[in-house]
């Protein structure tokens, strides 16, 4: 049984307010701080949960953060777990971009504010970068899986295919492999659960 005691679910929802209040660039600038926090400080989920939820995350509509915060959410305390995380990763957002909304003819195309965004891009993408080796690093570990990650960088990138089409073709794959290469699917799965 999940927990749902009023106590964590604040744990819950605090953990996500410091995630979108200090998380620049949004959704995929968030996975590297989601990272840290919910498998290395917390201890809430596992590196391959994670990276299942990014997955599942990002075939649905709406920002990957979001998504991701709610799956999350649903996984430590149920339905009720998905509002307070999901109410916690949007808030700041909410609040921030209010203030700046109101603000806006004072600050609009500013000096100030165009240095500091031109200096926050680049972190940004460095940020997206980091969480994209994190992630090659314990999901990719074969040739099968370089190939598929080439193949589909080549196919976002120059063909400008669909991520939700590559998302739905990866698992096409995965599921090609099991079917005419079981022993390949058993040794994955015997990798995935002996770490």
């Amino acid at each position: 049984m999940k927990k749902t005691s009023f106590k964590y679910l604040l744990e819950i929802f605090a953990l996500f307010f410091k995630i979108g209040s200090f998380t620049f660039g949004g959704g995929f600038a968030m996975i590297p701080m989601i990272e840290k926090e919910v498998i290395e400080k917390k201890g809430w989920v596992k590196k391959e949960e994670l990276m299942d939820i990014f997955a599942v995350s990002q075939t649905v509509p709406g920002a990957i953060a979001i998504n991701t915060a709610t799956c999350i959410g649903v996984k430590l305390a149920g339905r009720i777990g998905a509002v307070f995380a999901t109410a916690g990763i949007i808030l700041p957002s909410l609040i921030i971009i209010t203030l700046i909304a109101s603000l806006f003819t004072t600050l609009e195309a500013g000096p100030v504010i165009n240095a500091a965004m031109e200096g926050i891009q680049p972190v940004v993408v460095a940020l997206i970068v980091t969480a994209a080796v994190r992630m090659w690093k314990t999901t990719i570990n074969d040739v099968v899986g370089v190939l598929i990650a080439i193949v589909t960088v080549v196919l976002i990138t120059v063909f400008d295919v669909s991520a939700i089409v590559m998302i739905l073709l990866g698992a096409l794959t995965g599921m090609v492999i099991n079917r005419f290469f079981p022993d390949k699917a058993k040794k994955i799965v015997k990798k995935e659960l002996s770490e």
